[in-house]
């Protein structure tokens, strides 16, 4: 029903993750309608971000160069490596403020039943990133089985070699007892710290 540009961009738009054909509509004439260089600048900084932002050589965290932010700063604890699926999962544990270490990025969790093998991530690398320098690796995947499963995969890999630790699991800050499922609850209690 629309012009063939408008339709190409609703076509592109819906390829987005978690976006639908009618949001992808929306944007579509949302950006029709903005300023053109509203719309230029989007196009802009879609291109640049394309052609700028790699993966950094050490963790493969996103960057601009060879090396991320991350492991350019000096003051951060290079004996504590934090290991997440994705560049996005780095986010929300900078956003705390009580990480101090480094991270190392692995592209995705084991899945065989998707194709996705050891090999197929950055768990060797891993491996070799850790030496004598290196006192704990916090295994921060998701509480999924496909992260459960890669991290109990990475801790046998590092077995009597360094600490490795878990993110905790359980009850979120605010949830009632009525509503948690008893996955969740059951990890809490197995999972329960002093509080003396």
């Amino acid at each position: 029903m629309q012009a063939g540009p408008i339709s190409n961009l609703i076509a592109e738009l819906s390829k987005l993750p978690g976006i639908g054909r009618r949001t992808a509509q929306r944007l579509a004439f949302h950006i029709l309608r903005a300023e053109e260089g509203e719309a230029l600048a989007l196009a802009d900084a879609i291109r640049e971000v394309k052609e700028k932002v790699g993966l950094c050589e050490i963790c493969f965290n996103l960057a601009e160069g060879p090396r991320c932010l991350i492991c350019e700063d000096t003051r951060r604890d290079r004996s504590l490596i934090c290991v997440v699926e994705e560049p996005a999962d780095v986010i929300p544990i900078e956003r705390t403020g009580e990480f101090g270490g480094v991270y190392h990025v692995l592209g995705g969790a084991l899945s065989p039943i998707d194709g996705i093998d050891p090999e197929d991530l950055r768990i060797t690398e891993l491996l070799e990133r850790v030496n004598g320098d290196v006192t704990e690796v916090v295994l921060a995947t998701n509480h999924t089985t496909t992260g459960e499963a890669t991290a109990l995969h990475i801790s046998e890999g590092l077995r009597d070699r360094v600490t490795v630790t878990r993110l905790a699991s359980g009850l979120p800050v605010g949830a009632d007892l009525e509503h948690t499922d008893e996955v969740t609850l059951g990890k809490a209690l197995s999972g329960r710290r002093s509080l003396s």
